[in-house]
């Protein structure tokens, strides 16, 4: 088994979204982080810790106006035996510093975009929660995703298996009031039926499931991923594209889970993402880096890339190993670098060095503080890594959190 070789490749979509300015970007990094299993503030380069149970679990996520946090936590089960493990859903409000448990038994939960409140799925359910109850707002709704103004959602339920096999998943659009009350749940607006499989040429996949839905800066375009049953999406899934009118359709690429996911570029309506089919243990091999446009490669040959982020509309920060047989064995892992690409020149440079037996793994771009940050580990299996950072041309390198497991910045205005 061979480590594949990752591609990320870059669908320029044809509406463009008006460039952004920095012009009220603060400089103040503002994030919240998962350490051993507790959450933490980092404010000005000052750590707090918020949780002391060990048991967050999942992404913490900052409000729109980064005035609260929401994020999931492992409690035991009422009533049953005690192995055995629910989740509830908090909130974080810095300015009091008080917790609040907003709903258990809850996942997947999002802030709108546009105001403090959160949607979650309890089950098939979607519900909205204003921090003091929560309301109903869909049934049968196995994934979402906020429209850009915080007007409703897109809505996704999962295929059947029927005497005929598997039926594709299906898309609905579905607006709210300002009042969650008079939300009904029997509405919604059929957006993206899909067929049972879906692919390009000779590559097909099951469609039961779509999730990872994202809409692009302009709004005009939503990307998601098309996912057969649980076992064979961890061999391969459908990237895919449709207009905001769901009258425009299309498959992009095969992508599999575990490597960075598709992310559109700041402001332009490009999408990147890294391509090709096989569980990372069979080996980083048949994927590349390239301009879906153009047939431009960004992978050098008997390499590797793991995970990126974009910079600016025209550069990306790509984590890249060198192609080697899978081993059980974690330190005969390869260990990446970060090489930034411009995506219109195809001009690469390596900008980081990890001492020996280290990797450059996940390089995140804080744009409110101009840096780029990423984690330094042992393997790819390595949570506990340190967190550096540095100019967005890897200069003036330096250690900034040790024992990350995760972390996310706010963004916001």
């Amino acid at each position: 088994m061979l480590y594949s070789k990752v591609l990320i490749f870059l669908v320029f979509i044809l509406f463009m979204a008006p460039s952004l300015t920095d012009a009220n970007a603060k400089h103040i990094a503002k994030a919240v982080f998962i350490r051993d299993g507790n959450l933490f503030l980092l404010i000005n380069n000052e750590e707090k810790q918020i949780t002391k149970g060990g048991t967050v679990v999942g992404s913490p996520q900052w409000s729109h106006d980064g005035k609260w946090i929401v994020y999931s936590e492992r409690v035991p089960v009422k009533f049953q035996q005690i192995d055995k493990q629910d989740v509830t859903i908090n909130v974080y409000h810095l300015e009091t510093e008080k917790v609040k448990q907003i709903f258990h038994n809850g996942y997947s939960p999002k802030w709108s975009p546009t105001k403090n409140v959160v949607s979650f799925n309890f089950g098939p359910t979607l519900n909205i929660s204003n921090l003091t109850r929560f309301y109903n707002i869909a049934t049968g709704v196995s994934s979402y995703a906020w429209f850009p103004d915080g007007s409703g959602f897109i809505l996704s339920t999962s295929g059947n298996l029927t005497p005929k096999g598997w039926t594709g998943a299906t898309l609905y659009k579905k607006e709210i009031s300002e009042n969650y009350e008079e939300v009904l749940l029997g509405e919604a607006e059929l957006f993206l039926k899909l067929p049972s499989a879906v692919g390009f040429g000779d590559i097909k996949g099951l469609a039961v499931f779509a999730g990872d839905m994202t809409f692009s800066p302009s709004g005009k375009w939503l990307s998601f991923v098309a996912i057969p049953t649980a076992s064979m999406s961890m061999d391969g899934n459908m990237l895919c594209v449709v207009t905001s009118d769901g009258k425009h359709f299309k498959v992009i690429d095969e992508i599999i889970f575990g490597v960075g996911k598709p992310k559109w570029a700041p402001s332009t309506d490009t999408l990147a993402f890294i391509a090709g089919g096989g569980r990372i243990v069979f080996g980083f091999t048949n994927k590349d880096l390239k301009v879906k446009e153009m047939p431009v490669s960004f992978t050098p040959e008997n390499f590797a890339d793991l995970d990126f982020d974009w910079i600016t509309n025209k550069t990306i920060v790509t984590s890249r190993v060198q192609e080697k047989p899978w081993s059980n064995d974690f330190s005969k892992h390869p260990l990446p670098s970060l090489y930034a690409i411009n995506i219109e020149t195809n001009q690469q440079v390596k900008i980081t060095e990890p001492p020996k037996g280290y990797g450059d793994y996940e390089p995140v771009y804080v744009k409110s503080i101009d840096k780029l940050t990423w984690r330094r580990g042992i393997s790819i299996n390595d949570r506990g890594r340190t967190l550096w950072i540095a100019n967005p041309d890897g200069s003036e390198a330096r250690k900034w959190l040790n024992n990350v497991d995760e972390i996310v910045f706010y963004e916001g205005n």
